[in-house]
């Protein structure tokens, strides 16, 4: 895969002569990375309350926490993330970006196997997964690139509003995991589902 040096999508004739796979491509790239962006940034809304109901030892206030930590730094790196496909280009922003978000994904599921696992390391990973927040200002600023001005508004609003299915996504499959052992032994001991506001456990 080479480095475009040459780039005009108003040009009609590059437009229909290679331009248009070329960016759509990038497009359908976009929009699954972007998913999962918004799916590790978000999932402490479905993450904390599972917590609260699987008994976690860690205050209702506390753990709210998380789901504003993660909210703040993934609303605060949209600003310079705008200007990273600038200065770093779009394939090496998005691989670059996606990567990241591997490691709070993975270190949130590793801290969940223990109930004793210290708050501030939820913090740390709450602070880590605000990436994926970011990832949405170069996401669409990559995407803006390589499309005409007429033909922008379409490319956007999939990229955006697929990309926002991340959200509906782990309310869906955080839950839907819950209920199996999906990584066998990976996945650590079970634990027994509490309901704090009723103080029952179900059996």
């Amino acid at each position: 895969m080479t480095d475009i040096t040459h780039w005009n999508p108003e040009d009609t004739q590059q437009w229909e002569a290679s331009a248009k796979n070329i960016a759509a491509r990038n497009l359908w790239i976009s929009i699954p990375s972007l998913l999962c962006g918004f799916a590790v940034w978000l999932y402490w809304g479905v993450i904390t309350v599972q917590m609260l109901n699987l008994g976690f030892p860690i205050a209702k206030a506390e753990l709210f926490t998380l789901m504003a930590i993660a909210g703040l730094t993934g609303a605060t790196l949209r600003i310079p993330s705008s200007f990273f496909i600038r200065l770093c280009g779009g394939r090496n922003t998005i691989f670059f970006t996606t990567a990241l978000i591997i490691i709070p994904a993975l270190g949130t599921g590793m801290a969940l196997q223990d109930k004793n696992t210290p708050l501030w390391v939820f913090q740390l990973l709450a602070l880590l997964s605000g990436i994926g927040g970011g990832n949405f200002a170069s996401s669409m600023s990559n995407i803006s690139f390589f499309f005409p001005k007429k033909k922008q508004g379409l490319a956007l609003g999939l990229n955006a509003g697929l990309g926002n299915f991340g959200v509906t996504t782990m309310q869906i499959i955080v839950p839907l995991f819950m209920t199996f052992g999906a990584f066998g032994s990976l996945g650590g001991e079970p634990m027994v589902l509490m309901y704090p506001l009723c103080n029952r456990v179900l059996q």
